[in-house]
């Protein structure tokens, strides 16, 4: 494929994100405009929890979804304020809940109350709506905690793996490939978002060329796989218009 049709490609996939501690109403009206582009739209704007409401609002009618963050970015949230958060949230308009795995419990071996913590965000997130489980990957020390912790995100009901908050460590493509093998196993239709740190259309594209290779040419679309971003915008809006 040409760089314009890869980037065609992820560009249907993209989650446009600012989760910034400036993320404020004007930024959050460029976001929403940048996600209806000439070339057709992203597949989800991703943003603070007070800002869902308005992105709602200047997105109504077009097919971006709404995407937002619950125990973020740290993982140590309680669980009665994380279902909460993950309620109002859907009540404002949130298509899609990303909710960060309490990875150091899951370190610690407490794995029971992170299933609880889980479940109960799935219990909130129903009737269409998208649960991503952020596993912190540069947390968690190798491939078999990965692996762990994918299963256990999968078996708590996420519709997506998703590889890191963007606030920590940057993903790494084998901790991405040990996610898509979970997934692979999962049994039933699991989705896989990368975020963090990608920033040009080689990156992204290797992590593109991972997802084709390990579940098969085509499975990845906007139903199946994201790339969390916004610096990676321009990029392929170039790219697609032969300016890169």
């Amino acid at each position: 494929m040409s760089d314009a049709d890869v980037a065609r490609r992820i560009l249907r996939c993209l989650d446009l994100t600012d989760l910034s501690a400036t993320c404020s109403e004007p930024a959050l009206d460029a976001l929403c405009r940048q996600a209806l582009t000439p070339h057709g739209p992203v597949a989800a704007v991703c943003v603070w929890p007070q800002l869902v409401v308005r992105a709602r609002d200047l997105l109504r009618g077009s097919p971006v979804r709404i995407a937002t963050v619950v125990n973020f970015p740290e993982g140590e949230d309680d669980l009665e304020r994380v279902s909460d958060d993950a309620e109002e949230a859907v009540g404002d308009g949130a298509n899609e809940i990303d909710c960060v795995l309490p990875y150091r419990s899951f370190l610690r071996g407490e794995t029971g109350p992170v299933r609880d913590l889980l479940a109960a965000v799935r219990d909130m997130v129903d009737g269409g709506r998208t649960l991503k489980v952020v596993l912190e990957t540069g947390a968690l020390p190798d491939s078999g905690a990965i692996a762990a912790a994918s299963r256990l995100a999968i078996d708590s009901g996420a519709d997506f793996l998703k590889t890191s908050t963007g606030k920590a460590a940057p993903p790494t493509p084998e901790a991405a490939e040990t996610m898509l093998e979970a997934i692979r196993g999962a049994g039933r239709p699991v989705g896989l978002k990368v975020s963090g740190g990608i920033r040009t259309l080689a990156a992204a594209r290797d992590y593109l060329d991972l997802a084709d290779r390990v579940m098969g040419e085509g499975w990845a679309t906007p139903q199946t796989f994201r790339i969390g971003a916004s610096a990676l915008y321009d990029t392929l809006v170039a790219a697609i218009e032969g300016r890169e």
